[in-house]
């Protein structure tokens, strides 16, 4: 007999993270390599977790394999529960024909059935392609307090960016009176992180009603949200002043990671009162050999430096060979740097080989057309052949052949 929880969390797991384009070719945004030993999807797992929230239902589509693995029995994260734990829902066949999640709502509408084994009295959604540490008990304190229905989390952004966001308006005490995607011209800086508590019973009669509705998009922010405003729920926007970065672009990905190795940015992944979890492979500690140089990196266990590394993040079992030099750049687990090549301000994919002599990037600094520079990407398994040059802003996802 399945107990009764409080409260659990549904995380949405499925996107396909088209602006990664070659890294999220075979799997989903959520399974993304990040920080030298994590995946994304670690931060919301461990931050369900660290909040006390012990049941958490994941729900896939795109890829899913490899996240699939991953999540396992959610043993890393301590979800291999009696009564509980960790969850993968993919989409299914039901007799009312729906199968693919059409929406985040309908993501969720669809495995009502799964959230009802619980009985909860409130359901946390989330998102599985942010980077941040956050405390959702203290959300839900909030919560409870104010009496609310609907709980957002919002983050105050640059007036000139809210135009990018959806936002949220306020009254003075954080009940929100309007919720606008994306406006023109925003009334206000608060940003929906995509974070929400929700009243299921309350949730669930708009679920349905979004369900039966052919003209819906079955979207969070464009029509639960703005559903339950029109009819006066009493929804508050929840304010979160820590570090959040939405890795959904090439450019955001790597600025987070870089962000890692500054000690200004407040997201300190040392801390022994909220770890971040995650699985790794058992492998020996890592080797920096006689005469190599890293210098402000992260380098994590299984692998091999013989050149240099300077202001990058080495994940697990990577080989950078004699000679070879990786500058602000992001190696990701497996891939092999040979000897005499050359990799800036890039995104080297898991098991990706360069070349000896292969030059990969470049700084800004050394482009006559500032505009023509971005990092670039080698995707997954890819081979860059001896003596190869790969310009700024590529994005390769298939061999290239030596010199």
């Amino acid at each position: 007999m399945t107990s009764k929880k409080e409260w659990i969390a549904m995380l949405l797991a499925g996107g396909q993270g088209s602006r990664l384009y070659t890294l999220t070719r075979k799997i989903a945004k959520p399974a993304v390599p990040f920080g030298g030993k994590y995946r994304i999807i670690d931060f919301p797992l461990s931050n369900c977790v660290n909040s006390g929230i012990d049941t958490v239902g994941v729900l896939t589509q795109y890829q899913p394999l490899q996240l699939n693995e991953y999540i396992g029995n959610g043993q890393p994260w301590d979800l291999d529960r009696l009564s509980g734990g960790a969850f993968v829902l993919p989409p299914f066949q039901r007799s009312a024909g729906s199968d693919w999640y059409t929406g985040t709502a309908n993501a969720i509408w669809q495995n009502s059935g799964f959230i009802e084994r619980y009985d909860p009295k409130y359901v946390v959604i989330l998102s599985g392609d942010h980077i941040y540490k956050m405390d959702y008990g203290k959300m839900l304190a909030f919560h409870k307090e104010k009496g609310s229905v609907a709980t957002i989390a919002v983050l105050e952004v640059p007036m000139e960016e809210a135009p990018r966001f959806g936002i949220m308006n306020t009254n003075p005490d954080l009940s929100v009176y309007q919720f606008e995607e994306k406006p023109a011209c925003p009334k206000s800086n608060l940003a929906s992180m995509g974070i929400y508590i929700f009243d299921w019973p309350v949730l669930r009669r708009y679920l349905e009603a979004d369900d039966a509705d052919p003209n819906s998009s079955k979207d969070f922010g464009k029509n639960i949200i703005p559903a339950m405003l029109a009819a006066g729920e009493k929804m508050y926007a929840y304010p979160f002043d820590g570090y959040w970065k939405d890795v959904g672009t090439i450019d955001s990905l790597w600025e987070a990671n870089m962000d890692l190795l500054n000690p200004a940015v407040p997201l300190d992944l040392y801390d022994p009162s909220w770890k971040i979890y995650s699985r790794n492979p058992v492998m020996p500690p890592h080797y920096v050999a006689p005469g190599a140089m890293v210098q402000n990196s992260m380098v994590t266990e299984g692998s091999e430096i013989w050149g240099t590394v300077d202001f990058s993040v080495i994940f697990a079992g990577v080989t950078v060979e004699r000679g070879a030099v990786v500058r602000d750049s992001i190696i990701m687990p497996g891939a092999v740097i040979h000897s005499g090549a050359q990799v800036e301000y890039s995104i080297v994919a898991e098991r990706a080989d360069i070349g000896a002599g292969a030059v990969v990037g470049s700084r800004p600094e050394d482009m006559d057309d500032k505009d023509k520079w971005g990092v670039t990407v080698i995707g997954d398994c890819v081979r860059i052949g001896p003596g190869v040059t790969v310009e700024p802003k590529s994005m390769v996802d298939r061999d290239i052949r030596g010199v």
